[in-house]
């Protein structure tokens, strides 16, 4: 017989130890899963640590059977979030269980009553925990996942319908490798619409300054906000939210995939691409109880020494809007292909996520002739 299941608050150091590695516990065993770096978790976990709880209230949950862990979850309010989209609502995110539906309900009913308690009327997601970090349950294109991107496996989804959330959006990712562009004659496509659309609306292309590297990321964060203000969901980072965005993709920069656009000597746009580092991760392995020197010592030997990247992610692509609908965004898709066929040992790169609402990419999308590859969903349950 099955212990009794209880569903805590994280209230000390060892609750949240549980929660802290529980991922570790429920994905271990699969060849798929990326485990993130310790220091990544606990920058995204520590309240302290990361700026987009400045705005955001919530507590986390681990689901108990007698004194196993079995499942996770958090729950919060996005203050900036409800008073940019007019609405009164709350999310969920860190949700993992194991292969036990009565947890997943548990946890679930934590959450929503959560949401409830502080009077709104539903509860989203999942988002750990805003736009801007991971979003959506994994439910088609179980493959690996690309940097910075969630992974669960197909059985989520059963949980999270059974327990009475249903479809609030889409998000898919898109995928292109060096083979299926020379098969589609891409570049030359892409090269001629580019340089019709370029001089037509005086669309200049530039490299990230490597010598002004300071310079250009504070021109990203002016960038950042003007470029998805209209994307649904998004909400416009603050300043300490920005100076965090622009620290983490320090760590990951080449300087080879990121590109600024100006339309008549004003800035437009900008694209970024990063080496997907999960593949280092992969190998690198790490884990609770390792020490992280030594996980980074195994990453650089897979990263520098005997690289395994074949695959540039594309998680940044955006166009100040009065400068859409002039081929801005074709002409940064252009140059940031040009830019990884010029490296021999990459392969695949893959662009995500897109919400199927978001009609201007999504068209770019089909008019390069790509098809989703993988999606994301995100959930919603009515809590009146």
């Amino acid at each position: 017989m099955a212990d009794a299941l209880s569903v805590r608050v994280v209230e000390n150091k060892a609750d949240f130890r549980a929660f802290f590695g529980f991922p570790w516990r429920v994905h271990s065993g699969s060849p798929k899963w990326v485990p993130p770096l310790l220091s990544m978790r606990v920058e995204l976990l520590d309240k302290e640590k990361n700026p987009a709880w400045n705005y955001m209230e919530g507590e986390y949950y681990v689901a108990w059977r007698g004194a196993q862990p079995v499942g996770t979850i958090a729950a919060f309010i996005n203050h900036r979030h409800n008073e940019v989209h007019d609405e009164r609502i709350g999310w969920f995110g860190a949700f993992d269980v194991l292969d036990d539906q009565e947890a997943a309900n548990a946890l679930f009913d934590a959450a929503g009553g959560f949401v409830r308690s502080r009077g709104y009327q539903a509860l989203r997601g999942p988002q750990t925990f805003t736009t801007h970090e991971e979003c959506g349950l994994l439910i088609e294109g179980f493959g690996r996942p690309v940097l910075l991107m969630p992974w669960n496996p197909p059985r989520y989804q059963r949980h999270v319908e059974e327990a009475g959330l249903v479809k609030y959006a889409d998000m898919y990712s898109f995928a292109m490798s060096r083979e299926m562009s020379a098969d589609m004659k891409l570049t030359e496509r892409l090269q001629r619409i580019t340089q019709q659309v370029m001089k037509r609306n005086k669309i200049t292309i530039r490299p990230i300054n490597r010598r002004d590297m300071k310079g250009d990321f504070q021109r990203f964060r002016a960038l950042y906000n003007d470029a998805w203000d209209r994307n649904q969901g998004f909400v416009p980072m603050n300043d300490a939210e920005l100076d965090a965005l622009v620290a983490s993709l320090g760590q990951f920069l080449d300087p080879d995939f990121a590109f600024f656009a100006s339309v008549d000597g004003e800035l437009a746009g900008f694209v970024l691409g990063i080496p997907d580092l999960n593949q280092v991760l992969q190998k690198a392995a790490p884990r609770p109880g390792v020490p992280e020197p030594l996980t980074l010592l195994r990453a650089v030997w897979h990263w520098k020494l005997r690289p395994v990247i074949d695959t540039v992610r594309i998680p940044l692509l955006g166009v100040r809007e009065p400068f859409r609908h002039k081929g801005v965004d074709v002409a940064l898709y252009y140059h940031i292909l040009e830019a990884c066929q010029a490296h021999p040992r990459l392969q695949h790169a893959d662009g995500g996520w897109i919400l199927e609402s978001n009609e201007a990419m999504m068209s770019v999308a089909r008019n390069m002739r790509l098809k989703p590859y993988r999606t994301h969903r995100l959930y919603e349950r009515k809590l009146v």
